[in-house]
């Protein structure tokens, strides 16, 4: 069973996954985790304070499900590769968080505080990929004139789209896959 603080987290990314951030309610997460609003209140201070916190948890999240692939090989390209398919999986708590951080992305256009937040999350994972980027390029399995940075932030962004796609039904799963296969060739040489 996790503490009162995960259980809180997990029903407000639920809730966001399910109906979006802007109705959100402090009394509607309480509900969902079978908590006290003052509870809530209690742990995340106000509704931009549990949003913020949500935030944070769908990242780290998504960190337990797509760093397995550093483990699955010792090619970084492979590792980059699997790592970035990890984000478009067929399974409920992939699309609950990526339908959550979409959502939460969203609203960062409008809330300065998450965007801070966000972007934080975002360069991070941009910065993770550019060394995996760095090191195919080192090992001569991508062109030399590859700016590792750029190629990562194109890189997620296309998966942040594509995830949307798929989420909303408008692409296949498969031809996600087939797209970001596409674009990583197409930032690092074929192989």
């Amino acid at each position: 069973m996790p503490d009162r603080p995960t259980q809180i987290l997990e029903a407000a990314a639920r809730l966001i996954a399910r109906r979006g951030v802007r109705g959100l309610r402090v009394e509607e997460v309480s509900a969902e985790a079978g908590v006290s609003t003052a509870l809530i209140y209690y742990h995340f201070k106000d509704r931009a304070g549990l949003l913020r916190r949500t935030l944070e948890f769908i990242s780290r999240r998504a960190v337990r499900y797509t760093d397995p692939a550093l483990e699955s090989s010792d090619d970084p390209r492979t590792q980059l590769t699997d790592m970035l398919l990890l984000e478009l999986q067929d399974i409920a708590q992939v699309r609950e968080n990526s339908a959550a951080w979409g959502e939460l992305r969203a609203t960062a256009v409008f809330d300065p505080d998450l965007r801070e937040l966000l972007a934080d999350a975002t360069r991070d994972w941009v910065e993770d990929l550019a060394r995996l980027i760095d090191q195919v390029r080192t090992a001569g399995s991508a062109g030399t004139g590859t700016d590792p940075y750029a190629a990562a932030e194109r890189l997620t962004a296309l998966v942040e789209g594509l995830s949307e796609r798929w989420l909303s039904g408008t692409t296949s799963l498969e031809r996600a896959h087939e797209l970001l296969r596409g674009a990583i060739e197409a930032e690092l040489g074929a192989r």
